[in-house]
């Protein structure tokens, strides 16, 4: 079980590793007292708001297209209660718990930042609500990803209202008033403005691009090491990886995925077995000889995408807002289009890291390409079919990549009677992402699967050190060459050793891989 400290939510920004340990490691809030203090100090100049004659958006008046309507003070907490109710709309698959968590947080860490003029006491609910594991249940459609996630952080709102379901630490779901209870929570009561500001946030989509970003870390990392696997299997030449060569293009992910290369080749036998003039191997196919290009090229991609992730998690994004000198002002900060684009491009990215890494896997099998290994690498070619359809796996998950890669971005329904004409997507862009890192990690499996088998049938050539001790580690739960066996079982454990770490943490116990 990974030890994760407590994440303190202040009025200044959390960084993405909160937002993963609190998402995916379950780590405890605290918040800060002075912030809460900022936050008494915005309330106050919403309640003086709320008592004037005249019609302030959010506060005492109708929302969207309903903004014109004035609200007499008897009716707010109704009103409220019934935004929250009524935009609890969702409909579909259950989120993942991690989804939510992320969303709640950074709604969490908006409403500390004193700019929604919420009620003290409402931030302490969402930190209560997260340290008991209590997690709202969230339908999948919903958010059109303009005037925020409105679906998704409304289902929140619900369960924080003591509505709705939530599920336990254990995943057992539960009304929200009883789960409350039992973990000795009140529900809240929203006064005014306060349903707004719950709902009114890009903290779904954003919450989903930090998770995507720390998974791509892995993802990226483990692709290398990969790359060199199959590399070596093909006996592949190591001298396109070296860094004088990639500093010619001063692209900085490309010489990152290329050191990784480079070192985890270094010291092969299998390698150096086919170097010096008798060797007449002039150039690597491009899925061997490119890979730093296109891998280095993702990784830029997932820079780029962390500087977006990093300005919108320091933003305070609500409609309308209290501004330091305390005026109440409405805005268009709730567009979710620079968090829509990125995850657009992460989307791009993946599809084409998982097309490079497929045409290695396909290489390994043709024995046409392979030099000298057996077809589909099987043990008895004819009688056994190998890994021949683990590539048709992989194939079909590529052709799947290169339809989610499809923007979602440009894509645009006008709601709300035409108030609200123009939407990011950027909610179907963080489900898509997610959907396509699922896919990136099962095709990477595959071909550590296949340059595995590869590596085992060019004995008694030895692998290198990195290499070895990856094919060692996937020994743990796969079996190496043999007659036929069930395979999926075997794909679905190459998969979870790449999806959780362990094949990267195997290389990195040998050689630094970044």
């Amino acid at each position: 079980m990974r030890n994760v400290r407590e994440v303190l939510v202040a009025a200044g920004p959390l960084s993405p590793a909160d937002v993963v340990d609190v998402a995916r490691h379950g780590a405890r809030v605290g918040l800060d007292p002075a912030a809460l203090a900022g936050v008494d100090a915005s309330r106050a100049r919403v309640e003086a708001l709320a008592g004037d004659p005249e019609p302030h958006y959010g506060i005492s008046t109708g929302f969207g297209a309903l903004a014109t309507r004035h609200i007499p003070l008897d009716r707010r907490t109704q009103l409220q209660r019934s935004l929250v109710r009524s935009h609890a709309a969702g409909s579909g698959p259950e989120v993942e718990t991690e989804v939510v968590r992320a969303t709640m947080l950074l709604r969490l860490s908006t409403l500390m930042t004193g700019r929604t003029g919420v009620r003290s006491a409402t931030a302490r609910a969402y930190a209560g609500l997260l340290n008991a594991h209590l997690t709202p249940v969230v339908p999948e459609h919903g958010s059109l990803g303009c005037s925020g996630d409105l679906a998704p952080l409304a289902h929140c709102a619900l369960a924080v209202m003591g509505e709705g379901t939530v599920r336990t630490r254990d995943g057992v779901e539960l009304p929200a008033a009883k789960a409350l209870a039992d973990a000795g929570l009140e529900p809240v009561v929203l006064a005014e403005k306060e349903g707004l500001a719950l709902i009114n946030g890009t903290d779904g989509m954003l919450g989903q691009l930090v998770l995507a970003l720390d998974t791509l870390a892995t993802l990226f990392a483990t692709a290398d090491v990969a790359a060199a696997m199959s590399v070596e299997a093909l006996l592949g030449t190591d001298a396109v990886f070296a860094d004088d060569l990639q500093a010619l293009r001063p692209q900085t992910g490309q010489r990152v995925s290329a050191g990784n290369v480079r070192r985890a080749l270094a010291g092969s036998p299998i390698v150096a077995s086919h170097k010096g003039p008798e060797c007449t191997r002039v150039q690597d196919a491009y899925s061997l000889r490119c890979a730093p290009q296109v891998h280095g090229a993702g990784r830029d991609t997932a820079a780029h995408a962390l500087a977006v992730a990093t300005a919108e998690l320091a933003a305070a994004i609500d409609n309308p807002v209290v501004t330091p000198d305390g005026r109440v002002e409405s805005n268009g900060n709730f567009h979710g289009a620079p968090v829509a684009y990125v995850l657009d491009f992460l989307a791009i990215a993946v599809a084409d890291l998982a097309s490079i890494s497929e045409r290695r896997t396909d290489r390994l099998l043709d024995p046409a390409r392979s030099h000298g290994l057996p077809a589909f690498l099987a043990h008895d070619a004819g009688v056994d079919s190998g890994l021949m359809i683990a590539q048709y796996t992989a194939a079909g998950i590529v052709s799947d990549l290169k339809r989610l890669a499809v923007p979602a971005s440009v894509d645009s329904i006008p709601s709300s009677a035409m108030q609200e004409d123009h939407v990011s997507m950027g909610w179907a862009g963080a489900r898509k992402l997610r959907r396509a890192l699922d896919g990136l990690t099962r095709v990477v499996a595959v071909e550590v699967l296949t340059a595995a088998r590869g590596l085992d049938l060019r004995r008694p050539l030895e692998p290198g050190p990195v290499t070895g001790a990856v094919l060692a580690k996937l020994r743990e739960t796969v079996e190496g060459p043999g007659p036929d066996r069930f395979l999926a079982p075997e794909i679905e454990a190459a998969v979870a050793a790449v999806a959780s770490g362990d094949l990267l943490a195997a290389a990195r116990s040998v050689t630094e891989i970044h």
